[in-house]
């Protein structure tokens, strides 16, 4: 099993191209299942969440070329409706697939999802809003088995926000008899990204980046040419990185309008931060200040980047606040931190995370995704090595994390199961 061997101390400087949107990637490439015409999708980043949904999408029937970061994907032989629990269990994106089987092929069997173990997140929703369309779902043996003959426009309010419900539902809508209106719909850039996607292929959208989404059925979508938007998560890392070990770098590829609260909260905590339409530079050269937030859904402080800014004040001057408003597991790496000498108290859903001059080198396991992004930014900071282990975390959402990292002047290696 892989590792990351960090030795903290280096200032960051230089250059790091931001990749592709993995949150807006994967409902895209579940998109392809719409048409029987080629879908090509540019700047998908290379991560095993993608692969995972290549080979999801492969085992479907549907085929697919991919190429540095080009992928081509064709689902005109589609020979299996059925998502299977050994390649659905490690990504609950996988549930994407069910709108749009059900409402191309009229029936759907996907095994209940798995994925990072930071919380609840049920797929009630969906089930709900695809059964205001008139789907008949069962529960049976693990699986959703849904089956309609063709889906009917509906109006559907969520009980929550949910951004893979409100892209599961709009995928389904779209080949759908008559208009579907989601209310509360999750504002998510990578939602926004999608409908784009599905605009292009012929759908009827509108609304999308509100809460209310209106989609107007058509009897069929042909294929079309996309470039995945930016990655806000991945850049708000590295800016937290910055925070965190000093130094000044530009992200080229980026996507400034979508991280309006992340930017804000940065600038808070004392980096200095320029922009243009499609890059980011940053300096600190500073203690950072301790910064307190709230997370919630976008346009708010994204629960996707609770980890990494929790490290990036615990090294900070001064105590924040800290509140998970999204997931009520989500704190499993504070554990980990205090290995590190961080000084974090949990009441619930607060975190009160109180600075300390530097962070000290230590052995931590990674729990999630964004928990590894930040042991790695606590690790740039502390003084000797820490090694991260248990990374294909990380690789699940971060495309050659610690390659861009030592290009900018960090002291990070990966150490392969032989080298380990």
């Amino acid at each position: 099993m892989d590792k990351l061997l960090i030795t903290g101390g280096n200032r960051l400087k230089g250059e790091i191209t931001v990749s592709g949107a993995k949150n807006a990637a994967l409902p895209i490439l579940c998109a392809s299942l719409l048409t029987a015409d080629t879908i090509t999708l540019d700047n998908v980043p290379n991560l095993k969440d993608i692969g995972t949904t290549l080979r999801l999408l492969g085992q479907m029937g549907v085929q697919s070329e991919h190429s540095n970061n080009t992928v081509q994907l064709s689902a005109a032989q589609v020979s299996s409706l059925e998502a299977p629990y050994e390649l659905v269990k490690t990504m609950r994106a996988s549930i994407l697939v069910l709108g749009p089987l059900l409402t191309r092929f009229g029936e759907a069997r996907v095994s209940l999802p798995g994925g990072c173990a930071i919380g609840q997140r049920p797929v009630d929703q969906h089930i709900k809003g695809l059964e205001a369309m008139g789907a008949d779902i069962k529960i049976e043996h693990g699986f959703v088995v849904a089956k309609a003959k063709r889906l009917k426009g509906a109006s559907i309010r969520t009980d929550m926000v949910t951004v893979t419900g409100t892209e599961n539902l709009m995928m389904a809508a779209v080949l759908a008899e008559g208009r579907t209106t989601l209310e509360n719909a999750a504002r998510e850039p990578e939602i926004s990204d999608l409908a784009e996607l599905l605009n292009k292929m012929g759908a009827r959208i509108q609304g999308h980046g509100g809460d209310r989404i209106i989609i107007d059925g058509v009897d069929s979508l042909h294929g079309a040419s996309h470039r995945v938007i930016a990655d806000r998560i991945e850049a708000g890392t590295f800016l937290c990185a910055v925070g965190a070990a000093g130094g000044e770098i530009v992200l080229r590829n980026a996507a400034p309008e979508t991280m309006g609260a992340i930017l804000d909260k940065l600038q808070e905590a004392g980096l200095a931060i320029e922009c243009g339409s499609d890059w980011i530079r940053c300096s600190m050269h500073k203690r950072p200040r301790a910064t307190g937030f709230r997370t919630s859904e976008y346009p708010g402080f994204p629960t996707d980047m609770q980890a990494q800014l929790m490290a990036l004040n615990t090294v900070a001057d001064g105590t924040a606040v800290i509140v998970e408003n999204i997931f009520e597991n989500r704190y499993m790496h504070v554990q980990e931190l205090g290995r590190m000498g961080a000084s974090i108290d949990i009441d619930g859903h607060t975190a009160v995370v109180t600075g300390v001059p530097q962070l000290s080198g230590a052995t931590v396991m990674a729990t999630d995704l964004r928990a590894s992004a930040s042991l790695v930014i606590a690790g740039l900071a502390a003084y000797g090595d820490t090694t991260v282990e248990r990374i294909y975390h990380l690789d699940r959402g971060y495309e050659r994390m610690e390659e861009k990292l030592r290009s900018v002047g960090a002291n990070i290696q990966r150490l392969t199961r032989e080298a380990a």
